[in-house]
């Protein structure tokens, strides 16, 4: 029996298809001004945010542009009028056109990418599911935010953790290089680092950690090769390298954040044959899972589509979420990462001039992105995050038992935004 997605979703929720279900779509508001993806003017004028604040907190929930919205209301309407006529036109070709614009902003192939709600639920995914034999462990670093070390604690494997540097600042791509690969043995079968930490705002050398951990594997079984897992939650729209480029076999991301995609979505990129170390954790509404359990067809390897959860979700974020791969991509990769970038630069040049403040985020484009933390002297970082917004800009602090105020340009905040946050922390 070949049960597709969206006959499992017509067939889960008892509805008829209805002639002319195509057309149950909802008209797609009108933009107060054409779009223009080279006037970042344009591009700001697609988010519908306060002129009051200066947001330079995108990275904890962003708002979605304009061209997102109107997705979601569009499935959303569709789905309200007749849902489950609408449900039935649209779920599969929707989910498809998601993981085709995703495969073109990854690169890859669309058939790789598993959905998610977050990253941490993409991280829990993935960690509970990776098959370990016995004797086999985990290495992740003393740097990775909670979600990543409380999805290993919750696996139940044994964890070890290693401290890629010693002082944000002055870290080195050579030194975090040369830590982990002291780290590995034999035995290390998932490695799972965060691309930029959100607590110092470090960008780690992927691609170095990449290359280190295939030299250690060319001389094991491909059984005993590491994994090299990869959180970018706080990469993914900001930078410009694709997992290819990063040499990665697994990226993880939630997609509300640097991406402006809509909220409560996410992604599990896995690299073509990768995905076989894997074992599904939650029931998928895969056709071939579906199968599996209406004539017992064995089970074949696993595949992003059976890693992705079934149920039934809030589609209207999730089909939207296509609109945010090719707003960015409208905009161009590397336009996104120049404007990031001057901005960062800005910021932190002007801030190391300030004698009060203490920038922990090194200063170097190749070990940052978009996030910078910093100390003010004598004040508390919530004091600090307090006083920038009582001045009406956004900012917060690390969460983390190591606090720092943390801020982060992105293709929301002008030029006039970063003068006033720098006026705003000056004496």
């Amino acid at each position: 029996m070949d049960l597709t997605r969206r006959r499992f979703l017509a067939a889960g929720s008892g509805l008829a298809v209805v002639a002319g279900a195509a057309a149950c779509t909802a008209e797609v508001s009108a933009t107060a001004t054409p779009f223009n993806p080279a006037d970042w003017g344009s591009v700001r004028e697609q988010f519908p945010l306060t002129r009051d604040v200066r947001q330079f907190s995108a990275y904890v929930l962003a708002a979605p542009p304009r061209p997102v919205s109107d997705a979601i209301d569009r499935h959303r309407a569709g789905l309200d009028r007749d849902t489950h006529a609408y449900l039935d036109a649209q779920a599969g070709a929707a989910e498809d056109a998601v993981r085709a614009a995703a495969a073109d902003y990854l690169g890859g192939r669309a058939e790789d990418i598993a959905f998610t709600d977050s990253t941490t639920m993409g991280l829990g995914l993935l960690y509970a599911g990776i098959r370990l034999s016995p004797g086999q462990h985990v290495l992740t670093t003393e740097h990775d935010f909670y979600s990543t070390h409380h999805a290993l604690k919750l696996r139940g494997a044994e964890v070890r953790r290693v401290r890629l540097y010693d002082t944000a600042a002055t870290a080195s791509a050579e030194e975090i290089v040369t830590r982990l690969r002291a780290a590995l043995t034999p035995e290390t079968r998932v490695v799972a680092i965060t691309w930029v930490h959100s607590v110092t705002g470090v960008k780690l050398p992927v691609r170095a950690i990449a290359d280190a951990i295939a030299t250690h594997n060319a001389a094991l079984p491909p059984r005993q090769h590491a994994l090299l897992c990869v959180d970018a939650v706080h990469a993914l729209g900001v930078e410009a390298a694709t997992p290819a480029d990063l040499g990665c076999d697994f990226l993880i991301s939630g997609t509300h954040k640097w991406l402006f995609g809509p909220r409560g979505t996410g992604i599990i990129w896995g690299r073509q044959g990768a995905w076989e170390a894997v074992a599904p954790v939650l029931p998928s509404f895969s056709g071939p899972a579906f199968d599996e359990w209406l004539n017992g067809t064995p089970a074949g390897p696993t595949t992003a589509e059976v890693v992705t959860p079934g149920g039934y979700h809030s589609f209207e974020y999730r089909w939207a979420l296509a609109e945010a791969f090719r707003f960015h991509l409208a905009i161009g990769r590397d336009r996104v990462l120049a404007r990031t970038r001057a901005q960062v630069d800005r910021v932190q040049a002007a801030l190391r001039e300030i004698p009060a403040i203490t920038v922990v985020t090194p200063a170097a484009p190749e070990l940052s992105a978009g996030i910078i933390c910093f100390d003010v002297a004598d004040t508390p970082p919530q004091a600090v995050v307090a006083a920038l917004a009582a001045k009406g800009v956004s900012a917060t602090v690390t969460p983390y038992n190591e606090r720092h105020v943390r801020v982060g340009p992105s293709i929301v905040t002008s030029d006039d935004d970063v003068d006033a946050l720098i006026r705003a922390l000056r004496p």
